[in-house]
């Protein structure tokens, strides 16, 4: 079997390589730009007729499988090529599978598009292109959510769990930190969600993340 994931890590393809990476597959990496043109040709549309990046393609003894949407991606890459062994990211339980499927579509829809309002225009855009008053905007909308996930990781530390599914970083907090990571170039939020921002941070520097950042 072999994997080939398309992408780079400054787009959403960060969520399937950073699974890989902390499972420690041996994966082809296809360093696809979301710009240029590249996810456009022809024969990168047999592969995602959409023309987005990630997608992913498992060569397998029965034949290709083909993933995309970036969250897929990753929940695939965890529940079918690692252990649930209750030691790597790859849900051991029903409760365990349950959260990270909950928490990567909760991320998806309650999140990412004002996450990723606030770090384009708060920090990723040119200074002369950012409108603040988006950003203001998406960050009221946000408290909504950071409010719920704020709610949860409180209660996770009561039972003595440092990361959303369990004691121990899974596949669901590489779906949910990669979205609410665009969050935090807004100091309030972070502030107002000190679980959060504290959680992300952990998150953020699990060598497996820098690793497919620097040199992905």
């Amino acid at each position: 079997m072999s994997l080939t994931i398309y992408g780079i890590p400054a787009s959403r393809a960060v969520r399937p390589l950073w699974a890989a990476t902390e499972l420690g597959l041996n994966h082809h990496h296809v360093k696809l730009p979301y710009q240029g043109g590249g996810t456009r040709t022809p024969e990168f549309l047999a592969i995602n007729p959409n023309g987005h990046v990630p997608a992913i393609v498992d060569a397998r003894p029965e034949g290709d499988v083909v993933v995309w949407e970036s969250m897929a991606c990753a929940l695939y890459i965890a529940r079918h090529h690692g252990s649930a062994d209750g030691v790597s990211i790859t849900p051991a339980t029903s409760r365990e599978d349950a959260e990270a499927l909950r928490w990567s579509f909760w991320a998806v829809n309650e999140a990412e598009a004002d996450a990723l309002t606030v770090l384009m225009h708060r920090m990723a855009m040119p200074v002369d292109r950012r409108k603040p008053e988006m950003a203001d905007a998406a960050e009221r909308r946000l408290a909504v959510p950071l409010r719920v996930i704020e709610q949860h990781l409180q209660k996770q530390k009561d039972a003595g769990e440092a990361f959303l599914a369990a004691a121990r970083f899974t596949v669901a907090d590489v779906c949910a930190a990669s979205v609410l990571n665009w969050a935090r170039p807004s100091q309030a939020l972070m502030e107002a969600h000190p679980l959060t921002h504290d959680w992300i941070l952990r998150c953020m520097a699990r060598p497996a993340y820098v690793q497919v950042r620097e040199f992905g």
